[in-house]
């Protein structure tokens, strides 16, 4: 499971840069950002192991703008404001987990020391 997102007063951690896969190495199925080539079973574990933090990193991230998304759509003074339905349907969430996404972009857009949807 990933680590939770740090909170707004702490420092994010900058995850190992997500190296430039050329075309032709990302139309190989078997090439994946050149793990493939490291012979060095320590040097493909921590090689690997940046990788995965970057990607929970991203993912976190971006789970965060969802929600900031999902509340500021979901706001009663829009006029075109939608409703969870309408969010879970486009996302292609449930419709509880689009209620706690927009609770969790409330939060987050209140600065709000916050865990996550998945924790509500």
């Amino acid at each position: 499971m990933a680590e939770p997102t740090p909170r707004r007063h702490e420092p994010r951690l900058r995850p190992a840069p997500l190296l430039f896969e050329p075309a032709e190495a990302a139309g190989d199925p078997e090439h994946f950002f050149d793990l493939e080539s490291i012979d060095d079973p320590r040097a493909l574990l921590s090689r690997s192991t940046e990788l995965a933090q970057a990607f929970r990193a991203a993912a976190d991230r971006a789970v965060e703008f969802q929600a900031i998304a999902a509340a500021q759509l979901a706001d009663p003074r829009r006029f075109d404001r939608l409703t969870s339905a309408d969010i879970a349907e486009r996302a292609e969430w449930t419709e509880d987990y689009a209620k706690r996404m927009v609770e969790f972009g409330r939060d987050l857009m209140r600065g709000r020391d916050v865990s996550g949807p998945e924790s509500i």
